[in-house]
């Protein structure tokens, strides 16, 4: 297969299976989308559903976020880890909205860079879920699976977000990142892996991927 083809492999197989495309965070709003991204950094979205609620139950808008403390919302996200930094975040950038943007979710990646606590991961997800704009956000996942698909060299996420972005045609990227984090999680996961149950990696993978898959099998089966 020729790159291209691989391309069109995975954007057809992934359209096949994620036809519709849950969002992972729940959320209403750019607002509460940006707040939810922002916590769950190093974090599971399992997680952040559970705590957003109790937050957005006290606070849902920037408005109501600043007359709590940042203790107060310490508190309150505690469970998802890095408590300190993403209350001073989320408090910080709150005050930004209302200062700077009339309270209103900024709708670049540099404004949105701008805000405390916000990298360009996070600002890369707003910018596509709440707005529809074209961004490739790369976590974990997409990173493990471009490399494993030889789509990228699995350098660092700087530049597998540049091979994704040369790669899959624009219109597709919004849907894609979301599809192949889920692709990730159900089928191609960092542990406890069945490449049998992995058809896109059995197809299109890396032979060096592969061939260590196939030496760990033997090892187990010894």
């Amino acid at each position: 297969m020729t790159k291209q083809e691989k391309v069109q492999f995975v954007i057809d197989t992934l359209e096949k299976i994620y036809p519709e495309i849950p969002i992972p965070l729940d959320h209403k709003d750019p607002y509460t989308l940006l707040i939810a991204v922002l916590m769950s950094a190093q974090s599971t979205d399992v997680r952040v559903n559970q705590i957003t609620p109790l937050l957005f139950e006290r606070a849902d808008n920037p408005y109501d976020m600043i007359k709590l403390s940042v203790e107060e919302i310490r508190d309150i996200i505690r469970p998802v880890g890095l408590s300190p930094m993403k209350s001073k975040g989320i408090h910080g950038l709150s005050h930004i909205l209302i200062d700077k943007h009339n309270g209103e979710v900024p709708r670049t990646l540099e404004e949105l860079e701008e805000l405390p606590a916000v990298g360009h991961k996070t600002a890369s997800v707003v910018i596509s879920q709440a707005f529809g704009i074209p961004a490739f956000p790369v976590d974990t996942h997409i990173h493990r699976l471009m490399y494993r698909w030889n789509l990228s060299n699995g350098k660092n996420v700087v530049q597998t977000e540049k091979d994704a972005k040369r790669l899959f045609p624009k219109e597709k990227w919004n849907d894609l990142h979301l599809q192949i984090i889920w692709y990730g999680r159900e089928y191609c996961p960092a542990r406890g892996w069945d490449l049998d149950n992995d058809i896109i990696t059995k197809t299109i993978g890396r032979k060096s991927v592969i061939n260590d898959y196939m030496k760990l099998q033997a090892k187990k089966m010894k």
